[in-house]
C-alpha cells in the first residue's frame, strides 16, 4: 500500500463521520461509522446497526465491507486499501474482535485508522489481528 495523502485520509474521516450519523444505536448510544477506500479507488461506508438481540448487532466496519463487496469486482483479499473508523464516543474506539477478523480477510496490505488511547492510531491491517484465522 502506497502512502495515503493527508487529503485522502481526511476524506475517509469525513465520510466515516457522515456514516456514524446514520447509525442505529438505541442500546449502547454509541454511533460508529466506517469508510473504506477500496481497490477501485471509491469510498464505501457503513454504520453500526444494533438490535435488541445483541448478537444480531452488526458493526460499522462489517457493514462498510459488505457495501464495498456489493460493488467492487476485485481480488477479495486486497479489497481494502484503507479503512477509517470513528465514533461519537470520547476516547478509544478500536474495532471489535469480529471486525478485526473480517477486516484482516479483506484488507491484506491496507491501513486502518481508529481512535486509540492517545489519539488516532494508524496501523497496517496485518498488525490488527496477529495470526488471524485463515483457510489458506
Amino acid at each position: 500500500m502506497a502512502k495515503l495523502p493527508k487529503s485522502a485520509i481526511q476524506t475517509l474521516r469525513d465520510e466515516a463521520l457522515r456514516a456514524a450519523k446514520q447509525a442505529y444505536a438505541p442500546y449502547s448510544g454509541i454511533h460508529v461509522g466506517a469508510a473504506i477506500l477500496a481497490s477501485d479507488e471509491n469510498i464505501y461506508t457503513g454504520c453500526n446497526v444494533e438490535n435488541a438481540s445483541y448478537g444480531l448487532t452488526v458493526c460499522a466496519e462489517r457493514n462498510a465491507i459488505a457495501n464495498a463487496l456489493l460493488r467492487v469486482s476485485t481480488e477479495r483479499a486486497s479489497l481494502i486499501q484503507a479503512i477509517y473508523v470513528v465514533s461519537d464516543k470520547e476516547g478509544a474506539t478500536p474495532p471489535c474482535g469480529a471486525c478485526r477478523q473480517v477486516i484482516s480477510e479483506f484488507g491484506h496490505g491496507g491501513l486502518i485508522f481508529f481512535p486509540g488511547k492517545r489519539g488516532i492510531k494508524k496501523i497496517k491491517i496485518e498488525e490488527l489481528l496477529p495470526e488471524a484465522f485463515s483457510l489458506s
